[in-house]
């Protein structure tokens, strides 16, 4: 009799043993327990510790609150600017409903994660490139809210999404290589032409200042000279006067008037002198009579003795025909 007590209680507490082996759970701190009685789910969730199920009854799945760190695949798409970029995301998300995690979806990680790389691309496609460069607060925060919507239905809170990295073609890259260089270049400029107004304006002073004291020029001119001379060179630059070399032009381009003008006046001089020199022209017969031969006849007709020489002339005039007389 005693044996069989002895049979039946090793036993009974064999079975206990097996039972509370197959009953007993334990539920971490940051974990909450899921218990589904004949597929029904209970109402409560089981807390962290020590906790019981009924064996071959009860089904426990145990649902992770930490915050999950989930990277998004890189997304290639299109801008609103039309500009091929390459982005990738990271998200930061938790589960505060456990019971909605296990129940209405059926992998609560792989759905955060498909969610995430729809909206990163949708992201892309409403934004411009300077946007995704410089103003990914705001995108952040709007990928945020497009991810969160859906996830609250799964028990799912989204912390935060952080865009990691935006990956542009290398014909992008140099073309902004380019526009940034242009950029600084612009400001170097506008800070030089600054600064040239700015010395202009004090030169203007001293040049006033030196023009009431003309001795303070000279002086200035000395200091100059000393200063470039300190340095040991072998040449030795002076300023030449400006007004000095304003002064040779205005005398050459006086002599060069007057020059000019004395020519004119010889131009015009010449034709008025040339018709007193020159004799005056014979009338338009002369040539014909002078190149008409004269007869020799004249003599004969000149009286050798007893007859006055002018009266003989006058006769050998007489008998000459009119068109072979001499003028």
């Amino acid at each position: 009799m005693v044996e069989e007590l002895v049979t039946a209680g090793v036993a009974l507490a064999a079975a206990g043993a097996v039972y509370v082996m197959a009953a007993a759970r334990v539920v971490k701190q940051y974990e909450r327990g899921v218990v589904l009685r004949l597929g029904k789910l209970m109402p409560t969730a089981r807390e962290p510790g020590f906790t019981m199920i009924v064996p071959g009854v009860d089904r426990m799945r145990k649902v992770n609150l930490q915050i999950v760190t989930m990277p998004v695949p890189a997304q290639e798409g299109i801008t609103h600017d039309n500009v091929t970029v390459r982005v990738d995301a990271v998200v930061y998300f938790k589960v505060v409903d456990a019971a909605d995690a296990v129940v209405k979806v059926e992998d609560y990680r792989f759905a955060v994660s498909q969610v995430a790389q729809t909206s990163l691309r949708s992201i892309i496609g409403k934004s411009d490139l300077d946007d995704l460069l410089s103003n990914r607060e705001k995108l952040n925060q709007g990928l945020e809210v497009m991810i969160d919507s859906p996830a609250l239905g799964w028990g799912v809170q989204i912390d935060r999404v952080e865009i990691k990295d935006v990956s542009l073609p290398e014909t992008m890259k140099r073309s902004m290589a380019r526009q940034a260089e242009a950029t600084r270049d612009r400001r170097a400029r506008v800070i030089n032409a600054d600064a040239e107004l700015q010395a202009s304006k004090k030169l203007a002073e001293a040049a006033q200042a030196m023009s009431d004291q003309p001795a303070a020029l000279q002086l200035r001119l000395l200091q100059t000279v000393v200063a470039v001379a300190a340095e040991k060179n072998s040449t030795l630059v002076l300023p030449f006067p400006v007004e000095l070399l304003r002064f040779l032009e205005r005398s050459g381009l006086q002599a060069q008037a007057q020059t000019e003008a004395y020519e004119r006046q010889a131009t015009a001089a010449a034709p008025a002198a040339a018709p007193a020199s020159v004799p005056p022209a014979a009338p338009a017969s002369a040539p014909a009579s002078a190149s008409a031969p004269i007869p020799e006849a004249a003599p004969e007709s000149v009286p050798l003795s007893g007859t006055a020489p002018g009266a003989g002339a006058a006769a050998g005039l007489e008998e000459l025909p009119e068109a072979e007389q001499l003028p």
